[in-house]
């Protein structure tokens, strides 16, 4: 519990200013103790470093400082045992009363165990898909999706006030492209694909054709009347509006909703985009030269400064990138997130750059890089679909192995490693697939909780049972992982980590399958069985939370 880490915390605290003290010395003032969860079983419930961090400060060996903290300290009535681990770690082990205490807290709490207020009510943007509205989301966006999605979630149950953006990408010569692919394909269902041949940097999936076929249904051949250049705005319009009806469907779909979506044309017909630019020369970090507007990106270490606006009057993506990071600021938000792919490693540094040039911390903004996703069936890489023309959509693997599967996979390892989905893997009722794992979890502890009321056995109150009684080693490792959840999730907002909270789903489905294969609750004597009931209770408050946080669905029954 965050409590008794915060009350271990400042016991160590108080020792090392006592040898400190003794020694003639101060402590550096930006000390601070820091402990964490050991990582093996056997090495006591927290760990700190302090020794090694001051060793130097106080002019004694890490060991040597180790077994002083440990002898100032013992007889601490929360503390049963100290044990000193080179190369200077201190590992404490807590009385078993805050077992006791992380059961009830966890049930007193209950849809709120785990809620903290570290945002304190500030204001972040998470942005995150953003996938040009040019075809299906792919699995890769899919990713960041869930990434995003969830990333969000942990943050708004950790106090702040959070803003879910999806920034569409709707100008430029890619929606002139768009737009003249499903032409084309209107054209050739006529008969006269002549007329309107495909681009060359067209879209070929079988989506185009759904669309073209949908406008001719709706306008017949009236279309083909008129000249191409005439009726060009009309399809990129139609095409754009319905590729992205697609994207927020498969996207409310994986369990994914934006309170905005912002076009990137409103930079433009708002004039957002010359706000921001002139808002650069003014702090002068804009110029003009040779007909084009440029960025003086030299004075953040750049090899030469970038190109904004053209000397044809057109601006660059990188114009449009900048007045959207002006407008985010505009918008009163504290701290930005963006979610992208790994291929958009290189244009952080740039952004951070125009991030200086706007007069805003370093701090003010973070990205979070979404590793690529390779499919496989059974260990074997899986083909192409041929319903985007060149990759596999998010709606494909959600039909096949679940919305809550996917999820689940998706942020199942750290978001900046790359990640093998196995969709046969992701299909198995058993321990292999790590969602069902966890949700079998869940619904194994209803069906406890369910017959121990249909044996006439209600869940005690917190103050029924001698929670002293779970004295078995499964008991004690159960209740563990339950105190860990609110830990994690401060981490996972703090760090930026969403894969804390599937990682803790993990271990204590993991812990509370061990519990239940080694021992019984109902049947036992009655203030054991009252014991376990409520270990048990604790146990599905803190899995149903975590679940809540990835989006994925809690079942009672499987």
């Amino acid at each position: 519990m965050e409590d008794k880490k915060e009350l271990l915390a400042s016991i160590i605290g108080e020792a090392l200013n006592k040898i400190a003290s003794s020694k003639g010395v101060e402590l550096p003032a930006d000390f601070s103790v820091l402990l964490e969860r050991p990582r093996r079983d056997g090495q006591g419930d927290w760990a700190t470093n302090a020794a090694m961090k001051l060793a130097k400060s106080l002019g004694l060996s890490p060991m040597k400082l180790a077994e002083e903290i440990s002898t100032e300290i013992k007889g601490c009535a929360d503390i049963e045992s100290i044990e000193v681990a080179p190369p200077g770690f201190v590992n404490f082990t807590l009385t078993s009363g805050w077992l006791a205490e992380a059961i009830c807290a966890a049930i007193s709490a209950g849809n709120d165990y785990g809620r903290n207020n570290s945002g304190r009510g500030r204001r972040v943007q998470v942005e995150f898909v953003s996938a040009n509205p040019t075809g299906p989301i792919h699995l890769g966006h899919g990713r960041g999706a869930a990434v995003g999605d969830i990333m969000s979630s942990v943050l708004r149950f950790s106090g702040w006030d959070v803003s879910r953006e999806y920034y569409i990408n709707d100008a430029g010569l890619q929606m002139e492209n768009l737009g003249k692919s499903t032409q084309s394909r209107y054209f050739a269902l006529l008969g006269k694909g002549g007329m309107a041949p495909f681009p060359e940097d067209g879209y070929p999936g079988d989506y185009i054709d759904d669309i073209a076929r949908k406008i001719l249904d709706e306008r017949g051949e009236s279309l083909s009347l008129e000249p191409l250049g005439e009726t060009a705005a009309f399809f990129r319009d139609e095409t754009s509006r319905a590729v992205l009806e697609i994207i927020r469907e498969d996207l409310s779909d994986f369990g994914v909703s934006f309170d905005v979506w912002f076009s990137e044309k409103a930079l433009y017909a708002d004039d957002l985009a010359q706000r921001a630019i002139d808002l650069l020369k003014k702090r002068g970090y804009a110029y003009d030269k040779e007909g084009a507007v440029w960025f003086r990106s030299t004075a953040f270490g750049d090899d030469k400064d970038r190109v904004m606006v053209r000397n044809n009057g057109v601006p660059t993506y990188f114009t449009s990138d900048i007045a959207y990071l002006q407008n985010k600021y505009e918008r009163k938000f504290d701290f930005l997130i963006y979610v992208w792919g790994a291929d958009h490693h290189g244009y952080v540094p740039r952004i951070r750059s125009v991030n200086k040039a706007l007069g805003a911390s370093d701090e003010s903004l973070e990205f979070l890089l979404i590793q690529f996703v390779s499919l496989l069936r059974n260990g074997e890489p899986v083909s192409m679909s041929k319903r985007a023309g060149t990759f596999v959509t998010l709606r494909e693997v959600m039909d096949e192995v679940g919305k809550d599967a996917t999820r689940f996979s998706f942020v199942n390892r750290k978001c900046d490693s790359h990640l093998e989905f196995d969709l046969e893997v992701a299909k198995r009722t058993s321990s292999e697939n790590p969602v069902y794992y966890v949700q079998y979890a869940h619904a194994r502890i209803c069906s406890i909780l369910r017959e121990a009321v249909s044996r006439g056995v209600p869940l005690p109150s917190v103050g029924e049972a001698d929670l002293s009684l779970l004295s078995e080693p499964s008991e004690a490792r159960l209740a563990k992982e339950i105190s860990r959840f609110p830990e994690e999730v401060l981490k996972a907002a703090g760090n930026l980590e969403p894969h804390r909270i599937a990682f803790f789903a993990t271990e204590i489905s993991e812990a509370f399958h061990a519990f239940y294969n080694s021992l019984k609750v109902l049947g036992e004597e009655e203030n054991v069985m009252k014991a376990r009931l409520l270990l048990v209770e604790a146990s599905r408050v803190a899995i149903s939370n975590a679940l809540k946080l990835l989006g994925i669905d809690a079942p009672e029954r499987m």
